[in-house]
Formats: structure tokens, C-alpha cells, sequence
């Protein structure tokens, strides 16, 4: 595929944004472009929006794989492009429609190369709300004992064009949410006495929860707890008997993960017996692992891309950022890059407008790559 025609596809994939598990026009987009391809060198299965493509190599000893998200955010765009979101309320605002671009034309690419070796594309949904790779991996399509390394990239609006970054070791951290609920006893205002406020217990544990980070986390690792959502109370002059909130824990290993749960649940306990209430704590069981780069994959890939003139090769540090893939590479040894894309509004954000000259750089330097690896 030329520069432009990627550039045409990823402004298409931008204006029909889907949420997580509800990528149907997508993956019809998607599967009308792979149908363009010559299909004696391919085996395509879906299930529900996913999609998975292998390309056939003649005397396969092993299988390669690539991984690209289709999902997109509910974020209204403010970037004013003429080929913005068509659908209300949803936006690529991390990307994936660029990702999606550069998997077809890594596809496109290997399609053409006499390969020994297998290389699988898996298009997979929900990155950003449901966890697509642990939905699909635990049931078995995308069957990862038959997958021996596996890559992906991410976009990165701090980096320059024509930059990639990596680095053996941990890439994103993990990420899990939880919800907090205190019950206590309503009252007036003016008779503290008689009801049991659950602001001042709610504002206590939120306090002392921030104490893990200082007091019990190792100085020389990481985590970060964030609480994003408190609501309590209905009047000025009535003691809220109930308070609910919501939050996130980061961290960059599975131990810090469970020394941080730890401690929440323990803080939980002791500010019930303090404030003589209930309090009731719920962590999601969908949070996201850290993604962690096999030394390798990433250090044999590192070598390549170091001699490779299409682009700059920079190391990467360890990010608060979560990123599903960590469920594949925990299962599958591979490694994931930062692209650079020099957005000067970030990931998220209603006018992120990642700089499409990158589609192609990528396309060439990976595809070389995956060629390499499977001839």
C-alpha cells in the first residue's frame, strides 16, 4: 500500500469509531479490506468483532504474531478535521485507528514476501473497557500455545515522528479499579450526635489510603493510587449516612498490586471499627496487568531496529499508562514499542491529532522486521 492510501484508510477507520465489543462496522471494514488481499495465502476466523489473519508460510516451524485494538473512547472530537467521528459521543482519541492502519499495511506487506514462517494479525476489540486480550485469550481463539512471540505498538504524542521507543522489562504498568462504600446513619446538622457521617469517614480512608503510597510502598518502585469519583450527601444541613467512591491502583509489578489491595481492604476494616460503620470494598477483577517485554524478543528487535534507517531508536522508561496487552505477554513471550506521532494534545484528549507521516514509517520498519523474522 502507497502513503496515501494508508492515510485514506485511517481517515476512514477515524470517522466510524465503535466502543469496546461493539467494533461491527469496524471489523466489516476491516474484513472488506482484508478480502482485497489474495486470499490462497490466508486463513481468516471471527468471533463477535474479533478477527484474526494468517498469513501462510510455506514450511511453518513457528508462528509469528502481531496484535493491533480496534476499540475507541466515549469522547466527543474537538479536533474540527473534515474527516472526523461520525458517530456522537465516541473518537479514536488513542489511536487505534492508526494502529488498525498499520496491521493492514504490515498485512499488505508480508502478503507478498516468500515466507518460511507463519505470521498471525490479530485485531482484537476492547483495549480500552472490557480487556479484549484476556476475554480472548481465556477462550481460546486467540490460542496462544500455538503463538511463539508475538508484537504491537502504541502511539506516543510526546515522541517525534520517525521515533521508536522500547526497552526489555516492564512497559505499562498494571491497572486495577475498585469501589468503596460506607454506610452509616443519617442525622441533622445540628445533631451530630445521633447519625454516623460518612463524608468524614469517606474523607478519613481517602487520606489514609494515600499513606501505602509514602509509608509502605519501597521508595525505589512504584505505584499510584488515584481516587476519581466521591459522591455523598443531598443537603447542607444532614449528615450524609451514606458515601461511595472509586478509584484506581497503578503499580509496575503483580506484588506491588497485591501489597497495595492489601493494605486498602486492612485501612477498610480499620476505618469500620473507627467510625463505627460499614464499609464494603469491591476491587475489578479486569484489571489490566503490567506489560512486560520479553528480554529476548525485545532486545533481538532492538538490534534490528538500530540498523534500520527509516527511523531513530530511542529506550523507553516504564509508564503509569495501562495497556491490555500485558495479558498476552504474560502468556506469550514479545514486546510492545512506542511509535511517535507528535501530537501536541495527548492520548484521551478530544483533540489528539496524531501525525499520519508515522503510518508509513511504521509500516516499513515493522514489516521489514516481521519479514525477517519469517523467512
Amino acid at each position: 500500500m502507497t502513503e496515501e492510501e494508508l492515510i485514506a484508510i485511517r481517515r476512514e477507520l477515524h470517522q466510524i469509531p465503535e466502543i469496546g465489543m461493539e467494533e461491527y462496522q469496524t471489523a466489516e471494514y476491516l474484513l472488506n479490506k482484508i478480502a482485497e488481499l489474495p486470499q490462497e495465502k490466508l486463513d481468516i476466523k471471527v468471533q463477535d468483532t474479533a478477527i484474526i489473519v494468517v498469513v501462510k508460510g510455506s514450511e511453518p516451524t513457528k508462528v509469528i504474531g502481531w496484535r493491533t485494538d480496534m476499540d475507541a473512547l466515549p469522547i466527543t472530537e474537538q479536533t474540527g478535521l473534515p474527516f472526523s467521528s461520525q458517530h456522537e459521543g465516541v473518537m479514536h482519541a488513542c489511536g487505534h485507528d492508526i494502529h488498525m492502519t498499520i496491521a493492514l499495511g504490515l498485512l499488505d506487506k508480508v502478503i507478498d514476501q516468500p515466507l518460511k514462517e507463519d505470521i498471525l494479525f490479530f485485531f482484537q476489540p476492547a483495549e480500552e473497557n472490557k480487556s479484549g486480550a484476556k476475554i480472548y485469550t481465556d477462550n481460546g481463539f486467540l490460542d496462544v500455545s500455538k503463538i511463539d512471540e508475538m508484537y504491537g505498538l502504541h502511539v506516543n504524542p510526546d515522541l517525534p515522528v520517525g521515533v521508536i521507543a522500547t526497552a526489555a522489562g516492564t512497559m505499562f504498568a498494571g491497572d486495577s479499579s475498585f469501589k468503596v462504600t460506607f454506610t452509616g446513619k443519617e442525622s441533622h446538622a445540628a445533631l451530630p450526635h445521633e447519625g454516623n457521617d460518612m463524608i468524614v469517614a469517606a474523607a478519613s480512608f481517602i487520606q489514609q489510603a494515600q499513606t501505602i503510597i509514602s509509608r509502605n510502598v519501597n521508595p525505589m518502585q512504584s505505584a499510584v493510587i488515584t481516587f476519581g469519583e466521591l459522591n455523598a450527601g443531598f443537603a447542607s444541613n444532614i449528615l450524609a449516612g451514606t458515601a461511595y467512591l472509586s478509584g484506581t491502583i497503578r503499580t509496575l509489578t503483580h506484588d506491588m498490586t497485591h501489597l497495595v489491595m492489601s493494605r486498602i481492604k486492612e485501612i477498610a476494616n480499620g476505618i469500620a471499627v473507627s467510625f463505627q460503620c460499614d464499609v464494603s470494598i469491591e476491587f475489578d477483577n479486569l484489571g489490566y496487568v503490567p506489560v512486560v517485554n520479553d528480554d529476548t524478543t525485545t532486545t533481538r528487535l532492538i538490534d534490528f531496529l538500530s540498523l534500520h534507517s527509516d527511523i531513530e531508536l530511542v529506550a523507553s522508561e516504564p509508564l503509569m499508562t495501562a495497556e491490555d496487552f500485558g495479558y498476552i505477554l504474560k502468556q506469550i513471550p514479545g514486546t510492545m514499542v512506542w511509535l511517535g506521532v507528535a501530537s501536541e494534545y495527548g492520548l484521551h484528549h478530544p483533540k489528539f491529532n496524531p501525525n499520519e507521516q508515522a503510518i508509513q514509517k511504521a509500516v516499513s520498519v515493522m514489516g521489514d522486521y516481521l519479514v525477517a523474522l519469517a523467512k
